[in-house]
């Protein structure tokens, strides 16, 4: 479970990004972060994986106040909460499986652990024959689904997608999201900030519309409401 209690964030610009934000988020939901640029869903993002300090309230995951956090220990919530961005960030010079492994490399993992891992994230995102691949011989959709099973290797609990369906065609966008629903199918809690209005509404899941750093609505179940 994640918890946003009456959550500010006001930069040292004087710029208000986010005002009293209440949002419970119950562990395994698929939660669609919807507004315009702009509106603080990137801010909620970065106050998530403590990149940015809220200004007031509590952010809690599994009960914990991840704000009261001392800075070494905010490595560790991050093995928790995996991220995937719009722009892929690979490395050019490795191949695919070695992008997937390298986060399971950082962390210490045997070999064996770490062909087992990758295995089975490239198995998910359906790039097991691209395994030997390098960045440059693959599609935008092909590298997000690198980026995304480079985010899940380590099997945190909570996947955290900014824009990952951004720069990609509508075919290859639900690419993207089959393999989002069938991470989201074994338990991952997923939170997707997203423009895209025809998945939203095809999808029908938990969706919270941010307007101005402000929640004007939260719906268990439905779409993309312009006119709020």
């Amino acid at each position: 479970m994640i918890q946003f209690e009456n959550v500010y964030k006001e930069y040292s610009n004087g710029v208000m990004a986010l005002s009293n934000i209440n949002l419970s988020i119950p562990k395994g939901d698929f939660l669609f972060l919807v507004g315009s640029s702009g509106a603080g869903k990137s801010t909620m993002i970065k106050l998530l994986i403590r990149e940015e300090k809220v200004t007031r309230g509590r952010i809690l995951i599994d009960g914990n106040d991840i704000t009261k956090l001392r800075k070494k220990d905010i490595p560790k919530l991050r093995r928790n909460i995996s991220v995937v961005f719009q722009d892929f960030r690979l490395l050019d010079k490795k191949t695919i499986f070695e992008n997937v492994a390298y986060a399971l490399e950082i962390q210490g993992a045997s070999k064996n652990e770490i062909k087992k891992s990758v295995t089975e994230a490239l198995e998910i995102v359906n790039l097991s024959n691209r395994a030997q691949s390098y960045p440059d011989e693959l599609s935008g959709g092909e590298s997000q689904r690198v980026s995304i099973a480079r985010a899940i290797v380590n099997n945190a609990p909570i996947l955290v997608c900014d824009e990952p369906t951004g720069n990609l065609d509508t075919n290859t966008a639900w690419d993207i999201m089959q393999a989002l629903i069938k991470i989201n199918e074994r338990g991952t809690t997923v939170i997707m900030a997203t423009h895209a209005v025809e998945i939203v509404n095809k999808m029908q899941r938990h969706v919270v519309k941010i307007l101005d750093g402000h929640i004007v609505y939260d719906v268990e179940k439905g779409g993309y409401y312009e006119d709020n």
